[in-house]
C-alpha cells in the first residue's frame, strides 16, 4: 500500500527537472497524476514523456499542455483531474521560470511574465482546485517557493514572486484549514536544469567576490543534491500523516529539511503622546529597534 493510494494529484511544470521528479514520487506512492508544462516537444522532457515514464512503471497519468500564466488554462488543468479520475486531492505548484536582470535594467515584461507564471499561475490553480477539494473535505496543496524569497541578487522578479508564494500560502492556509485542507510551501535547494549551468556557477562565484555571498554559502551550493531528494518530503506534505502542518515553509537541501520561523515583531519602540519628531526618531532608533542592524549589501569601501 502506497501513502497515497486512491488519491489523484496535479503537478504543474512537470516536464522535467524538480517537477518531473515530484510527479514521478508521488505516483511511486500510488497517486494518480495529471503531468503538465505549456507545450510539448519542450528539450529534456515534457508532460508527455513524463506521464509516459509514470505509465510505464505501472502507474496511471494524463499530460495536459497549459500555461499557467491564464486563468482558462488553469481551470483546464484542474478540470482534466476530475474529469479523468474523479477527484483532485493534491496540488503542487511546481511551475517556475526566471530572467535574470538587475533591478535597473529590467523591463516591464520581464516583471510580467515571471510574476503570470508563478505567482498568478499558483493562485489560479489553488482557486479551481480548492472547490473541489472543499467539497469532499480534504486536500493538500504545496507551493515550491524558494529560498530567493529571502532576499536575491540579479532576479528580482523571481523573488519577488516566490515571496508572494509564501504570502499565498499563509493566507490560503487561514482560509481552507477548516475543510481539512493544508497549504505549505517548500524551499527546495537541487541541481535542476535552470538553478545549475557554467552561467549559473560563474554569477555564483561573482557574487562571492563582490562580497554578496560567502565562501561557505557557495560551497554549500556546489554540494547540495538533485531533484531526487525533494519528492520524499513532497509526499509526506501530501499524505494524511501531515494533516496538522499547514501555512509553514520549509527548506530542503539534500538530506537536510529544514522549518523557517514565521514573521513575528522583534522590537519596538512607544510615544505615550503626540506624533514622532525626526529629531526623537534620530537620537532613538539607532539605540533601540535598528541596534545591531547592519546593510546586507553596503557600498565598497
Amino acid at each position: 500500500m502506497g501513502a497515497l493510494d486512491g488519491k489523484v494529484a496535479v503537478v504543474t511544470g512537470s516536464g522535467q527537472g524538480l517537477g518531473r521528479d515530484i510527479a514521478i514520487g508521488l505516483a511511486k506512492e500510488g497517486a494518480k497524476l495529471v503531468t503538465n508544462n505549456r507545450k510539448p516537444g519542450t528539450e529534456g522532457g515534457d508532460a508527455e514523456t513524463t506521464a509516459k515514464t509514470i505509465k510505464e512503471a505501472g502507474g496511471e497519468a494524463v499530460p495536459v499542455f497549459a500555461d499557467m500564466a491564464v486563468f482558462q488554462d488553469c481551470e483546464r488543468l484542474i478540470k482534466t483531474a476530475v474529469e479523468k479520475f474523479g477527484r483532485i486531492d493534491i496540488l503542487v505548484n511546481n511551475a517556475g521560470v526566471d530572467r535574470a536582470k538587475m533591478v535597473w535594467n529590467m523591463a516591464e515584461e520581464d516583471w510580467d511574465f515571471l510574476l503570470d507564471v508563478i505567482l498568478k499561475g499558483a493562485f489560479s490553480c489553488t482557486r479551481f482546485a480548492t472547490g473541489y477539494m472543499r467539497e469532499q473535505k480534504w486536500g493538500r496543496i504545496i507551493n515550491v517557493t524558494s529560498d530567493a524569497y529571502r532576499g536575491t541578487v540579479g532576479h528580482v522578479n523571481y523573488g519577488a514572486s516566490k515571496a508572494g508564494l509564501v504570502g499565498l500560502t499563509r493566507a490560503t492556509a487561514l482560509e481552507v484549514g477548516r475543510y481539512s485542507i493544508t497549504c505549505n510551501a517548500i524551499a527546495p535547494t537541487a541541481k535542476t536544469r535552470m538553478s545549475w549551468s557554467p552561467e549559473v556557477e560563474a554569477g555564483l562565484r561573482k557574487r562571492v567576490e563582490t562580497g554578496v555571498w560567502t565562501q561557505a554559502q557557495f560551497d554549500e551550493y556546489l554540494t547540495m543534491g538533485g531533484p531526487e531528494y525533494i519528492a520524499p518530503f513532497i509526499v509526506y506534505l501530501a499524505s494524511e500523516a501531515s494533516a496538522n502542518i499547514s501555512g509553514r515553509v520549509f527548506n530542503v537541501t539534500g538530506g537536510k529539511i529544514a522549518l523557517y520561523s514565521e514573521p513575528e515583531e522583534i522590537k519596538s519602540i512607544f510615544k505615550k503622546e503626540g506624533v514622532w519628531t525626526q529629531q526623537e526618531l534620530v537620537d532613538l532608533i539607532p539605540k533601540t529597534i535598528a541596534l545591531g542592524l547592519a546593510n546586507p549589501a553596503p557600498p565598497p569601501k
